[in-house]
C-alpha cells in the first residue's frame, strides 16, 4: 500500500501564541477547500475565528460564509474549540 509509511501531521501542527493571523487564516483556507485534508467547515470556522481574534480582515468573511452553511450546535463546537485552544496555546 502507498501510504503505509506515510505520517500524517494535522496543518496546525507546531502554531503556539505566537502564530500570526495570517497562519491562523491558512489552516483556516485549508479546512475550507480540504486542500490535503478533508473539508471540515468546523474547523475552518474555529480557525478563521483565531484570525480574526488577531486581526485577520479577510477571515472575518469567510468565517461568516462558513457559519452560512452550518447548524447552531456546529458553530457552538466552532466558538468552543477557538476558546479552547487559545486557552492552550498561552
Amino acid at each position: 500500500m502507498a501510504y503505509a509509511d506515510a505520517t500524517f501531521e494535522a496543518p496546525e501542527a507546531g502554531l503556539g501564541k505566537t502564530a500570526s493571523h495570517e497562519e491562523l487564516y491558512r489552516i483556516g483556507l485549508i479546512y475550507a477547500t480540504g486542500m490535503g485534508v478533508a473539508v471540515d467547515y468546523v474547523a475552518a470556522h474555529k480557525w478563521f475565528n483565531l484570525a480574526v481574534m488577531k486581526g485577520n480582515r479577510e477571515a472575518r468573511l469567510l468565517r461568516r460564509e462558513m457559519a452560512d452553511c452550518m447548524c447552531s450546535e456546529e458553530i457552538r463546537r466552532a466558538q468552543r474549540a477557538a476558546r479552547e485552544w487559545k486557552l492552550k496555546a498561552n
